[in-house]
């Protein structure tokens, strides 16, 4: 399938869409209210299958790419589900200890998107581990569809004691040098702010992408730096809209940040296995990201 941009669809229709992303609405109703942009012989599912990831887009670094080593690893979790799963990318030839990333994900589960992008971390020489917060209901299903159904049926106290463990435990790997970063989309964005207010200093930064804040009052505990990326928030305006209140924040506690925001970009423009991807934006966002964690970390 070609890919499509989101500037060739309407707002209206985008908009529909990231509702039933998020679960606000079913797909029966995604397809009814999206019937009356189906005009010129394109059905309401034709836009709905243009519409949903292509995991086939996501490809930027091969499973089998021979700079890296994979592996999917349990990670303990006694204060969450009891274990959780992720896939695990390293260099294929480090030298030494290396600092470590954690990925989290949207509201999906471990999707080839998500792994996609720990591979990209290892072969920017980290550790990268990318945890499956759907381990509990028997993982990442195959399809984003299926994933969100399952992802609602995950204690999300449990699922963040989770990542907490996941973190701790990528932290103290013997390949690692105790330096610890977060990224996150979505879901995962604000799980990134969630980490940074729970581990404090165990952080050395974090990198959300268009994540929910965290309150101001848990704002005054975040230590390491962040580096904050937003949609457009004309285009994404529920995060959009608490973006200065988040700002105020971290300024009256006097935390190291950076915020960017990527006009015209819409919610998800790193994602790039659906049209809302924005190469340009997601360009920029990941080699200043890359830049922020190779100034923090090593």
């Amino acid at each position: 399938m070609e890919r499509k941009k989101a500037s060739d669809y309407p707002q209206e229709l985008l908009d529909l869409f990231h509702e039933y992303q998020h679960g606000h609405i079913t797909r029966r109703d995604f397809l009814e209210k999206a019937q009356k942009f189906a005009v010129g012989g394109v059905t309401a599912i034709a836009l709905y299958e243009s519409l949903k990831p292509n995991y086939a887009w996501a490809q930027q670094v091969k499973k089998d790419d021979t700079r890296i080593k994979t592996s999917y690893e349990t990670v303990q979790s006694p204060q969450g589900n009891g274990t959780i799963k992720g896939y695990f990318a390293r260099p294929a030839n480090a030298s030494g200890k290396l600092p470590a990333m954690i990925v989290i994900h949207e509201n999906r589960g471990l999707n080839p998107y998500v792994e996609d992008v720990a591979r990209r971390f290892a072969v920017a020489n980290f550790i990268a581990f990318a945890p499956d917060g759907l381990t509990s209901v028997g993982g990442f299903p195959g399809t984003d569809e299926e994933g969100a159904v399952k992802f609602r049926q995950v204690n999300g106290p449990k699922m963040f004691e989770d990542f907490v463990a996941s973190a701790m435990w990528l932290k103290a790997r013997p390949e690692c040098t105790g330096k610890l970063g977060a990224i996150g989309f979505c879901f995962g964005g604000g799980i990134v702010n969630q980490l940074a207010v729970r581990l404090g200093s165990d952080l050395a930064a974090g990198a959300p992408f268009y994540g929910a804040q965290p309150s101001a009052e848990d704002t005054a505990k975040i230590k390491a730096p962040l580096m904050l990326h937003y949609a457009d928030p004309t285009k994404d305006t529920g995060i959009g809209q608490r973006i200065p209140g988040f700002e105020a924040a971290l300024k009256a506690n006097n935390k190291t940040y950076q915020l960017f925001i990527y006009e015209g970009a819409q919610h998800g423009f790193h994602n790039d296995t659906t049209p809302r991807y924005d190469e340009a934006a997601a360009k920029l966002a990941w080699q200043r990201s890359l830049d922020f964690f190779n100034k923090n970390l090593r």
